[in-house]
């Protein structure tokens, strides 16, 4: 254990260095929240991959594996599906039109331009929404980082969710996007590493490919010998359309498609394309196989979400160990990084709370991110859930917010000030009821129908109205 906790605090200590020497280059708000937009294309993929995909992607996936056995394979095609979305249609058209719209961020870039009668009332619900959607986003990734740190450190629960809080608003604070864009592409090369490895050294200990099979068709387990675990054919295509709803959400998350505005070039964004789907390949499919050989290998493990931190301690060295454990916290900081930075500059850019000068401006950013991070500290802390429901809860709140406007505005052009206030706030607000009122099977409900309702609102508000 003291090699693990050797190489966690290299790890921590590296990722504070970053944070430091970004600190250097932010010169004005552009650079603060956009870096200057001139993020190179594996900076730009490694980053957007890694910041989408957040703990849910290594402890949430193998737990939801572990869990449920061969019907968690449609997460695969699930999430690669949100990525060839983002990186085929999205990419290319928000990088030219955001840079002539001069929008700093996802908000002000479907909130129309200065004049527009509905601007400021989508300034303010945008922000409403991300400060909502990401505090419960956060306070996610804190709860993961902290039962890490309490793993490892062998402390109590919650004094190990404010030390990984620590860390990740101790370099956010300093470096802003270049801190979150350049931690984060050293944390999913981090995360690749360990979707292979300890996937594979699994597999080998399981006895491969055909052993794992046989294993999960004997197991006495409901769900593992079936392929949707649903009692009837409406019920599994419910399922797999639901999950299927994930990946249609990947264009509303804004801390994710701010770097398609900070990318610098169009070669950049073919070049990033290659390697963000090559590494979601890597990730999903490992994570999935791990879960799958983790229930074969590990008996009697209560939370299925720490089945990664588990096998890295059963079948790693001391020191690799360490790494894999390092891998957790990145999936965790990636994501939390870039919430920090996209809710301090809807409370500080897109509410203009200052008009002075960037300076300042830029120290208000720095206090947002540290109000919104002691919040998602106290819900953490307090009030704890299920790492995979509460990122899916908020990623759905924030794809049907801002997804559909998105994809409408790029492709159709404006679309009209009142339509355009009813498609973020239904989105928004149909997710958040349906998600405490309805249980389907893969939550396909509140995944499709007020994606499917904002779209048709946003799609009907771009139309040009009757002569």
């Amino acid at each position: 254990m003291t090699g693990v906790l050797t190489t966690l605090i290299f790890y921590q200590l590296l990722m504070l260095g970053i944070g430091f020497w970004a600190s250097k280059r932010n010169k004005d708000s552009e650079d603060y929240y956009l870096g200057g937009r001139n993020l190179g294309a594996a900076v730009a993929a490694l980053s957007a991959s890694a910041s989408s995909s957040s703990a849910w992607s290594l402890l949430g996936v193998s737990g939801a594996a572990f869990a449920w056995g061969l019907p968690a394979i449609w997460l695969i095609p699930a999430t690669l599906g949100g990525f060839l979305i983002n990186w085929f249609l999205i990419a290319p058209r928000l990088s030219v039109q955001s840079r002539e719209a001069g929008a700093l961020t996802l908000t002000e870039f479907i909130a129309g331009p200065a004049g527009d009668p509905a601007r400021l009332a989508m300034l303010r619900l945008g922000a409403g929404v991300i400060l909502f959607s990401f505090t419960f986003y956060i306070a996610a990734q804190f709860q993961a980082a902290g039962t890490t740190f309490a793993s490892v450190l062998n402390i109590n629960q919650s004094t190990a969710i404010m030390i990984g809080a620590a860390v990740v608003l101790t370099y956010v604070w300093l470096g802003g996007f270049w801190a979150a864009s350049v931690t984060d592409s050293v944390q999913g090369v981090l995360m690749a590493f360990s979707a292979i490895l300890l996937p594979l050294l699994a597999l080998h200990a399981v006895g491969g490919p055909g052993q794992l099979l046989d294993s999960l068709h004997s197991a006495q387990l409901s769900g593992y010998q079936l392929w949707t675990d649903q009692p009837s054919f409406p019920a599994a295509l419910g399922f797999v359309l639901g999950l299927f709803g994930i990946g249609l959400g990947y264009p509303g998350q804004p801390h994710v498609v701010n770097r398609f505005m900070a990318i610098e070039n169009a070669r950049a964004i073919v070049n990033g394309r290659r390697i963000a789907i090559a590494w979601a390949i890597v990730i999903y499919t490992g994570m999935v196989l791990l879960g799958w050989c983790g229930r074969v290998l590990v008996e009697n493990l209560g939370d299925g979400e720490q089945l990664l931190f588990v096998l890295a301690t059963l079948l790693l060295p001391t020191v690799l160990a360490g790494v894999m454990v390092s891998a957790i916290l990145s999936a965790i900081m990636s994501t939390a990084d870039s919430q920090l930075l996209v809710a301090a500059s809807s409370v500080s850019h897109d509410l203009q709370i200052s008009k002075s000068k960037a300076g300042k401006g830029l120290a208000r950013a720095r206090w947002v991110v540290l109000m919104i991070g002691i919040l998602a500290v106290i819900l953490a802390i307090v009030f704890p859930d299920r790492i995979f429901n509460r990122v899916l809860f908020a990623w759905q709140a924030l794809a049907a917010a801002f997804g559909p406007l998105l994809v409408v505005t790029l492709w159709r052009g404006p679309v009209r000030p009142a339509w355009r206030v009813a498609a973020l706030s239904t989105g928004f607000l149909l997710t958040v009821i349906l998600s405490w009122t309805i249980d389907s099977p893969g939550d396909w409900v509140e995944r499709l129908v007020p994606l499917s309702i904002a779209l048709g609102l946003a799609w009907a508000g771009a139309s040009k109205p009757a002569d």
